[in-house]
């Protein structure tokens, strides 16, 4: 008896670059928050190319000049081409949350792993640390740690320094919950009997499977350490020549602008320091579909 043979149609998965463009087509907050960031470094890297960075200090030009085409931002009371000072004191507030925000996050990773995984001692040394820093205010801290530094010594790496002295802990306590999840699941428990061995277990099965929750960790940790030297700055702790955006607020709040009609001069590093976390709020909302489990989607 012959039989028929009934071909199954195939059914073609949609490529990366077109789930990508789904992905994106439904995260508008990931979409915004991107287009506002490639603004910003746009704006940066243009200003780069067009502009002398000396302009961004005092004396380079005349002072308490309003927006004009000769100056686009204005001047301010020292004498700072305002533009060039946005372009040079956002770079400047970037290497400030990139290093601070980016190692606290590299040690949060490493000490998460080394608590969660292995446990023991270590895990309630890193454990009980973390507990007793988080209640503090962080602000307290960093003010008397910056207070404290000789105004000659300051610089935007000391700053990055002083942010970076806790931003470690959140890293630690999210990847360290993570980790206590992640190895109790079954492909770790598989990878175990296999005779995998702890370094194949970490970097080839937990590890990718936390690099949504650590890029979402990154973002969130960049977002802090800029609102930490944003506020240290206006404070007037930072490196007091440079032209931070909160340099450029404080030394603004100090001259009373507002008061003496200089409305450009502290407009345009505010506007810019709002621009700067919304963009990072909005990614860091966009990749929470990917780190949270809870409101993941699949095409």
């Amino acid at each position: 008896m012959a039989t028929i043979a009934i071909s199954q149609p195939q059914v073609q998965r949609p490529s990366r670059m077109r789930l990508l463009l789904r992905y994106l087509r439904r995260n508008k907050s990931l979409v915004f928050g991107l287009l506002i960031l490639i603004f910003l470094i746009t704006f940066t890297l243009y200003g780069l190319l067009t502009v002398d960075p000396k302009q961004a200090y005092p004396l380079a030009a005349r002072s308490k000049q309003p927006p004009s085409l000769k100056y686009p931002l204005g001047t301010d009371f020292f004498g700072r081409n305002l533009y060039a000072s946005m372009v040079v004191g956002l770079w400047q507030t970037a290497i400030i949350g990139l290093l601070a925000g980016g190692i606290g996050t590299l040690i949060g990773v490493v000490l998460g792993f080394i608590s969660a995984y292995f446990g023991g001692l270590l895990d309630t040394l890193i454990k009980g640390i973390c507990q007793i820093l988080t209640p503090i205010p962080a602000l307290l801290i960093q003010v008397v740690i910056a207070g404290s530094i000789d105004k000659r010594y300051v610089t935007i790496y000391t700053m990055a320094l002083v942010v970076l002295l806790l931003a470690w802990m959140g890293p630690t306590l999210v990847i360290r919950s993570q980790v206590l999840s992640m190895k109790e699941r079954q492909f770790v428990s598989v990878a175990k009997l296999s005779g995998v061995g702890d370094g194949g277990i970490i970097f080839g099965e937990i590890l990718p499977n936390l690099l949504p929750f650590i890029a979402a960790a990154f973002v969130n940790q960049v977002f802090v350490s800029l609102f930490a030297s944003l506020y240290l700055s206006v404070l007037g702790l930072g490196p007091l020549r440079e032209p931070l955006m909160g340099n450029l607020i404080w030394a603004a709040q100090g001259q009373s602008a507002f008061f003496n009609g200089w409305w450009w001069w502290p407009l345009f590093p505010a506007l810019a320091m709002v621009l700067i976390f919304s963009s990072l709020a909005l990614i860091n909302m966009g990749l929470d579909e990917l780190a949270n489990p809870r409101v993941r989607r699949t095409e």
